[in-house]
Order: structure tokens, then sequence, then C-alpha cells
């Protein structure tokens, strides 16, 4: 930090952070006024040290604005340490939030025109929001109607261990659902957005969805049971409509209508209505524990109820199975739905004044509470009820009968029902009247009240819950189609078409009328988001994310994979059909999001787990010595810009795809200003090679010239053993017009990538590898470019000299390497041998469906006299290969001397660079002259190279004959020795040997190590 120089006395008051703010939060011309010493000009004096660095503030991290205040923004790394002076300025700021910096100007007019504070929905604490919601959700009819039958059953013993193991399930799932709510900010969405946002849109889509309409056939389940119990009560007192099936359904469709106007009058009409239904089922519950506290009457004795009794307790402790049901996971199945419903209150949580606070206490007390009400009702009714009874007030044990005659309990309390024991035909007791409650209750019209209280608050519940859901599936637009339901009205943004979404598959259910039917599957599709809430929690915790930080760390990461495998197994127990069409759906709809890959970022845990994957296997590489049976050409692909040089990319994705690593390299050599560094890094590039559908990485760095950025690409691109070792860029056609020095620098990468120990690969096409972007910033030179169809690579790219890049989608144009070859052939010239990378990749290119019916041809130098003799041995060892070519030709003309006329037109190519052959001239032009210009020919290095020159000139007169219909060229590349064969000669080569041909050549020289072998070992 620099020191004021005001005064000799310095305060602390003048390091300051600058208060000076705009609506973006610093003032930039503020800034970019300032001196050299980095303080501001305030009045015309110097007031002391101001700087742009700011302490830490909520505003820097958070994603919204709060009313009432303008938001501050974090300055950028550039402008804290860039000369104030520079011309080129980045964008002002590094976190902007989304469209502001592209519509700034409507968002101030915006901001003016705001003048009141925007609306504030309807927020619920953890009480009224969660805590009572769930509790709601979780009391059923199987409380009122089926608790006191499973203890019959399976005794008081074994249903508290059902209904401890069923807590226990949904405690864990509580306690996974905690440490995910409180891991940021929640919003609305519950269950989809808890899952999506830890799992990623994979999962999380899948499960939203099926979860959504598992709460709106949810509606009709409760409905359903609520209209039975209406149904029953009218037959009881002789009232009937039509018949007991219709009357479910006019009954369940006029209840859904009233429930979906309490609905869309607003969540907090709905939440009175759930306090209301709250009190009713606690007065029922009063109604029913003050009934077993009073004295039995003559008919409830007769019914088989005789108030607390040790001996009653006793015998119903222990289990007592019949019928087809009665066994452990049968009752289980039964119970299991009635403690489901720990996710009501997570559904809303859009509208909990705080999320993270609220879910956890609410969902833990509700879970809690229920349980503990459950275990009690359990042991209040096992206590006070005998297992059968007959109902009839004279089956009294009297004086005259003889008691050993008597079989049961009830004897022991002067009550005969042995008849009725015997025969099976008694119609009360817990084990036979369902309406038990009813029975012991002080006031038994109470009990019919809380089953309609808890049967109406649940469906009330998930005809809420649903439409939330959905309305944020349909936000993420994941899936086609359903983008129109997620259009809130009012202040609240209440979803008004999901709720008629809901309202609709809630009566086409309720049609249905059986409640057996439309039950198991709601259970299993409850269960599948249980068990992906606690494999979340898992996965979350098991990737060590940094981002994984719950604020509630009562929660155990093994404990919530147990749990989620539990949850899948009881699935199956329940119903194993229901089970496979739930795993069914999340598959299809799983399958579906990876098939579109819908661009959302979420930072889930499966990214998180990816990373770690990636990691482990690349050290994991480390550990194992490379071989030659599990070579992969790993190409490094000089391409610039993807998008400028798109042969380049699919030739490469050809050899590499689903097979080994490719990586697209960029060295952006244009100045040093900010945009520089932002081309060389933008993520449109990735964006363009994933819109071509080729699978590789890019890199590009920022260098002073074209061969020092390559050679940063060749030392430091890859990662351990994952790292490239083959070399593919593009010819340069332009040499001759070109500088010498970048000749010279082109021939200079070769080297280098020789001296790395590379292969190296050169593409020429004769149509040229460069596409022209005008809106393109900056490109690498050097690669190719062709006189007659691009002057020079300048004329068609220029250099930005702004300060921003507007990044632009560039189109996609087909090449060569995409289209179908059909019957052609792939002409390969082994002429040396480079260890066998120039057969290798002819063979990668057939297994490719484009290239799978070219016949591959393979050419070899030889002798006249023994052609036979060594076509046969080259086709040997290449069966040895087992690479499949049949086709061998010996070429012995190759020896030949070539035509006068391409001699000099070859000696026309370099005379440009040839050194004056005059003695006097060459006396002069001694090692210090060419060590000045290294890519000069003299004549002795001409004469040196004159035969490797020849042979060069011939090979192309070889190719022209044989290979001019190829579908494509691969050639063994002559290597030019360092220091004997200058760099203007070697282009020559190189020029000479793949020029006029119509099909494009690849030249290719391995770096002569084994690529191929005949050993299994």
């Amino acid at each position: 930090m620099e020191l004021p120089a005001t005064s000799d006395s310095v305060h602390l008051a003048a390091y300051r952070p600058n208060g000076k703010t705009t609506s973006g939060g610093f003032d930039e011309s503020d800034y970019y006024q300032c001196h050299d010493d980095g303080s501001s000009v305030t009045s015309g004096a110097l007031t002391g040290y101001e700087t742009l660095d700011a302490p830490p503030h909520y505003d820097f991290y958070a994603n919204t604005e709060a009313w009432g205040r303008r938001r501050r923004f974090r300055p950028s790394l550039y402008q804290l340490h860039a000369d104030p002076e520079d011309e080129f300025r980045p964008p002002m700021y590094e976190e902007t939030t989304a469209g502001k910096m592209d519509n700034e100007d409507s968002s101030e007019e915006e901001e003016d025109e705001q003048k009141e504070q925007p609306y504030e929905p309807t927020r619920f604490g953890w009480i009224q929001g969660v805590m009572i919601r769930c509790m709601l959700n979780i009391w059923g009819v199987i409380l009122y109607l089926r608790l006191p039958w499973i203890t019959a059953q399976a005794g008081i013993g074994l249903t508290w261990v059902i209904v401890l193991l069923s807590s226990c399930i949904t405690g864990i799932t509580g306690l996974s659902t905690s440490a995910i709510a409180t891991n940021g900010k929640v919003k609305g969405g519950g269950t989809y957005f808890l899952i999506s946002r830890s799992l990623g849109p994979e999962l999380g889509g899948s499960i939203g969805l099926i979860f959504a309409f598992a709460n709106a056939v949810a509606v009709a389940m409760h409905t359903v049971g609520f209209a039975e119990t209406v149904t029953d009560l009218m037959r009881e007192n002789g009232a009937m409509m039509v018949d007991r099936t219709n009357d479910i359904r006019i009954i369940g469709i006029i209840t859904v209508t009233c429930l979906l106007g309490i609905s869309l009058a607003g969540m907090a009409w709905e939440s009175k209505a759930q306090i209301i239904f709250f009190l009713v089922i606690m007065v029922s519950f009063a109604s029913y524990f003050v009934g077993t506290i009073m004295p039995a009457s003559r008919e409830k004795q007769a019914k088989g109820f005789f108030g607390y009794k040790a001996d009653i307790f006793a015998t119903n402790f222990v289990p007592n199975w019949r019928g087809t049901e009665g066994s452990f996971f049968g009752m289980f199945s039964i119970f299991f739905p009635s403690a489901t419903g720990i996710l009501a209150g997570a559904n809303i949580s859009g509208d909990l004044k705080n999320p993270t606070v609220a879910i956890p206490r609410g969902t833990l007390m509700a879970i809690f509470w229920t349980t503990l009400s459950y275990l009690i009702i359990t042991a209040t009714v096992g206590s006070c009820v005998v297992r059968d009874a007959s109902g009839m007030v004279n089956d009294t044990l009297s004086s005259s009968s003889s008691s050993e005659n008597c079989i049961g309990l009830p004897c022991q309390h002067g009550w005969d029902f042995t008849e009725c024991i015997a025969n099976k035909t008694c119609t009360y007791g817990i084990s036979n009247y369902y309406q038990s409650l009813s029975m012991v209750a002080a006031f038994a019209p109470l009990i019919t009240a809380g089953i309609f209280g808890a049967t109406l608050s649940s469906a009330l519940a998930c005809l809420v819950s649903a439409p939330k859901v959905f309305q944020c599936l349909c936000k993420d637009h994941l899936y086609p189609l359903i983008g129109f339901f997620g259009k809130g009205y009012g202040k609240n943004h209440e979803p008004l078409r999901g709720y008629l979404l809901t309202y609709i598959i809630a009566a086409c259910f309720i049609i249905i009328a059986e409640l057996n039917t439309i039950a198991p599957i709601i259970s299993n599709f409850y269960l599948c988001s249980y068990s992906l809430i606690n494999f979340s929690c898992f996965h979350a915790s098991i990737t060590n994310s940094p981002g994984w930080r719950p604020s509630f760390r009562f929660y155990s990461k093994w404990l919530s994979l147990l749990c989620a495998v539990v949850c899948m197994v009881i699935m199956f127990l329940l119903t194993w059909w229901a089970a496979l069409i739930s795993i069914g759906v999340v598959l299809f709809f799983l399958g579906y999001t990876l098939y579109k890959k819908p661009a959302v970022n979420w930072g889930s845990s499966v990214q998180a787990g990816s990373y770690n994957r990636a990691l482990n296997h690349c050290v994991g590489l480390n550990l194992v010595e490379d071989h030659v049976k599990n070579y992969r050409p790993q190409c490094l692909v000089l391409t610039g810009p993807p998008s400028s040089r798109p042969a380049l990319v699919d030739l490469s994705n050809c050899f590499t795809k689903h097979l080994s690593l490719m990586m697209c390299g960029n060295v952006v050599t244009v100045g040093s200003f900010p945009s520089v560094f932002e081309e060389a890094s933008s993520s449109s590039h990735v964006s363009w090679l994933n819109q071509r559908k080729v699978r590789s990485f890019y890199r590009g760095v920022v260098a002073t010239e074209l061969r020092s950025g390559v050679n940063m690409l060749l030392q430091g691109a890859g990662l351990g053993r994952m790292k490239p070792n083959v070399l593919l860029m593009g010819f340069k056609k332009d040499w001759c017009c070109d500088s010498p020095q970048a000749a010279h620098n082109y021939i200079g990468i070769l080297h280098d990538a020789f001296d790395l120990q590379y292969g190296v690969c050169l593409l020429r096409m004769k149509e040229g590898l460069d596409v022209c972007h005008p809106s393109q910033s900056h490109v690498n030179q050097g690669f190719d470019g062709e006189s007659d169809t691009i002057n020079s690579i300048s004329s068609c790219i220029r250099t930005s000299t702004t300060s921003s890049i507007v990044t632009e989608p560039q189109p996609q144009l087909s090449t060569i390497f995409q289209k179908k070859q059909g019957k052609k052939t792939i002409d390969v010239y082994w002429l040396s041998d480079d260890g066998g990378l120039t057969l290798l990749l002819p063979y990668l290119l057939t297994r490719r469906k484009r290239w799978a019916r070219c016949k591959v041809r393979v050419f070899v130098g030889g002798d006249s006299d023994k052609k036979d003799q060594q076509r046969e041995e080259v086709l040997s060892l290449i069966k040895r290969f087992r690479l499949g070519f049949q086709d061998v030709e010996v070429l012995p003309d190759i020896y030949q001397s070539p035509q006068p006329e391409n001699i000099g037109q070859f000696e026309n190519m370099i005379s440009r660079f040839r050194l004056d052959s005059s003695p006097k001239q060459d006396s002069d032009s001694g090692p210090p002259r060419q060590q000045e210009v290294p890519w000069m020919i003299s004549n002795q290095d001409f004469e040196r190279n004159r035969a490797k020159s020849l042979r060069q000139v011939r090979l192309n007169e070889v190719l022209q004959d044989y290979s001019r219909e190829a579908a494509l060229i691969i050639i063994t590349m002559p290597v030019g020795r360092r220091g004997v064969c200058p760099s203007t000669l070697y282009l020559a080569w190189l020029d000479m040997l793949s020029r006029d041909l119509r099909p494009p050549v690849l030249l290719v020289r391995g770096n002569q190590e084994s690529v191929l072998t005949f050993y299994c070992q």
C-alpha cells in the first residue's frame, strides 16, 4: 500500500476504501482519472489514499438486489492492478446480475419508475408453515381406521417396532432433508429443488415430475378416503344418492372442488384452513383419551372395551396373525404410508420466512410428535380393547353358566364371546372392527370429525404442494411442452394453471373410486423420493466438495445411504409392480435428460463426483507403466480458434472420438491487452466444439510469437499420463510468399515436437484449411493459407483493438471428413518405419462408419526383381499386426529420377532462399552469416541434400499416378536433420511432396517408438 504524501503525520482514516459508488458499484470515471500514485482528486485537493479495494460485503456474493438501496459490486482484478492510463479497458466489474450489463439503460429507467416497495408475499414460520403442515399430512385415515387393527395383528410390541422402523426411515430422511436444505439458500420447489440442486437435473427433474404427479394423485386418494367415510355414514342413516361407487365419485368431485377454491384463495386462507383441521384432530384425540379413562358402559363392554387392564395389555402385546395379510411386512406395508408426508413443509419452501431454519426444525418436530402419538395410541387401544367381541349385550358370563367352557380373555371380565370366537364371526374387537377408536372415544362424532380433518388436510396439503413443485420444474425448462404451467399470477406468483392441472388429474383418479387401486403407486413414488433425498445427502458428503457445508450437522452420510437402500427394498416389499413402474419412470426421464443435456449448471454433487473420479483415475494412471498394446494417439491439434479450421478438428475427431485424448490448441500472438487473454480463454470455443459434438478439450495461450506459444502447449498440455503424444497441424502453404522468419519458425515447431518425443502429422487440403470469420478477434498465424482461396490470414481475420469481445456463435461448416466416403481408397505410403503410426491412423479411420467401406492400400518401396518377395514380407508383417489390410503394393519406380520440369519447378520454389553462388559471395557466406539467416540455402546445403530433394519430387509424381482418386493419402513424412537441412529446404520438401493433389494429404511421422505389436504381452 502506498503512503499518502499530504503531510508527515498520517492518520489511519486516510487508508479507507473509496466510498463513491454508482448504481453499478464504483465510479468508473473517478477511477480512470486518478493520479499515477493511485490517489484520487476531490475538489482539487489530495484527501488521502483512497482505494477501490473493498472490504467484504453481502452484495458481492448475492444474486439478487435488495429493495431500497443500490447494489454494490466487487472491483475486478484488472481495476486493482492495471495502469489507469491503459486505453484498453476490460468490462468494469467481475460480477454482474444477468441482463444488467446488457440492458443497463432500461434497468435504470425501471429503477426510476419503481418508487414503491415491492409487495412481500405471505411467509410462514416453522410451526405454521412446516410442523403443523407435516403433522396433518402424516396423520390420515390409517391412524383412525387401521392402527387398532394392525395392533391386533402384530401385537403392541411388533406394532411399536413397525412404527419405530417407519419413523427411523422418515427421521433419517428428515435429517438428510435438513442437511440439504441448510446447504445454501432454498427457493421454491420443495423436494424437486432440493434433489435437483444436489444431484443435478438428470435425477432431480425426473423425481420432480413424478413427485408432483404423486401429490396430485394423493389428492384423489385422500379425497376418496373422505368420500368413503361420508358414504358409509349416509348408508348407516339410510341415505343414498345413486349407489355406493357413484356416491363416492359425486362427493369426491364436490370435495376436491371446494378444496381447489380454498387453494385459489391464497396461501393465507389455505394455512388458516390447515389450522382449523389441526384443531379438529386435536379435539378428536382428546375425545379418545378421555374415553379410555371413562368407565366402560355395558354396550362398550359388549364390543370389547373394558378400560385399562394389565391382562388385556399382556395378551395384546404378542402378535396374533390372521388372514392372508397376517405377517410383519404385510402390516408394515399397510402402516408405512401413514408415516409419509414429512416433505409437506419442504414442498412450500418458497413460502417460508427462513427455509433453512424452518425445514429442519419443523420437519423433525413433526416426526417426533406424530411418532409419539402412534406409540401412545397403540399402547392405549391395546390395553383397553380385546381382539374379539360379539357386540351382543346378552353375552355375559352368568353365574349359572360354567366358566370352564368360556374361551378368551373376556371371560375374566364377565363376558362370554366363545361362540363368535369359535365360529370366527365376531364383528367387534380391534381385530374385526375398524372403528374401534370411535367406539372407545367419549364422543364418537369427534373421531369422525378427526377423520374428516385428517383426510381433508392431507388432500389440501397435496393440492398445494403439487403445483408448487411443478411450477419450479416448469421454470427450469428441463422438459418440453410443460412451460405453459410455470406462469405465476398475482403478487404471490400463484401457479393457477398448475392448480387446474392438479384438479383435473385428481378428478380423473377420483372417478376410479377405489382407494386400494391408487394407493400403492403413490407410496412407491414417495419412497422413491425419500431414497433419492438420502442418496443426495450421501453423495454430496462422499464427494468431499468444498461447497458442501450444511449448517445442520446432525446427520450421517452412512445412515443416509442405508436409508436409501432400505427405501428401495421397501418399495418392492410393498408392491413390486408399482416399484418397477416408479423406477421405470425415473430411468426414462433420466435418459431423456442425459440425451438432451439441458443448459443448466447448479453445482450438483454429480459434478463434484465426476471431478473426483477423473482425478482419481488420472492419478491412478501414474502407477501404470505405458505399454505398446495400450497406445492411443492423443492429439494436440493446432487449430487456432477451432471454428477457423474445422477440417483439422474433424480429422482428429475421427482418430480420437471415444478412444483417446484430443486437445485443440490456440496461440494468440497479438498484443497484450486484456481482451487478448479473454479471447484465448473464451468459452465460445468450447461451446463450438460441443455444438459440433466433438469430444475435445480446448487450451489457449498468449505468447509473443507462434513458436514459443506452441512450445508452451507441447510442454504444458495434458495431465499426468493424459497428455498429447501426437501433434496435428495444418501445412503452411503460403510459406513462399510469407516472411522467411515465419517459415523458419514453422519448421522450428516440428523440431520442437520431435525433441519432446511427439509424433507429428501435417494435413494439407487443396481447398485450404482456414475458414473466414470476420467477427473473429485473434488467430495464430502460420498454419495454412493459400493464395487462390485466402490471400492471407490477416485479410480474412482482422485483429480487434477494442477492449470488449462480442462472442457470436460460429457457423458449423461441413467438411470432407464429416461425409460418407463410400467405396473409395485410403492410400498409405509406408516408405519409412516410424514405429507404426503411419499404419495405425488409417486403421482407426476405418473403424468409423463414414470410412468403414473404404479400402486401405499400402504402398512400400522396393526392388523390381524382388517385388513379390517384398510384398509377401510386408503383407505378413501387417497380418501379424491384425490391421485387416490385404492390399499391399511394392513401388520400385520411386527410386527413378523425376521429370526435368518438376526438378525445375522445385528449384524455382527455393530460388528465393538460395545464397549467391559467386565465389566472392560464397567466401563471405560462412557460418556467421548463416547463423543470422538460418533459413538460407547454400550450395553446400543443396548438394548435400540433393538426393533427398529429388526423392520428394519423384514421390509426388508417384502420388499423382497412383492416388489421384483416393479419399485420403497418408504418407510417411520425411525428416530434415537440424543444422544440415535448412528450414526452407525442408519446407520445400514437404510442399513438393504434397502439392497439386486432389485428395487431402496427411503427412505422418511417429516418434520412432513402436505403437504396434504382434505380441500378447
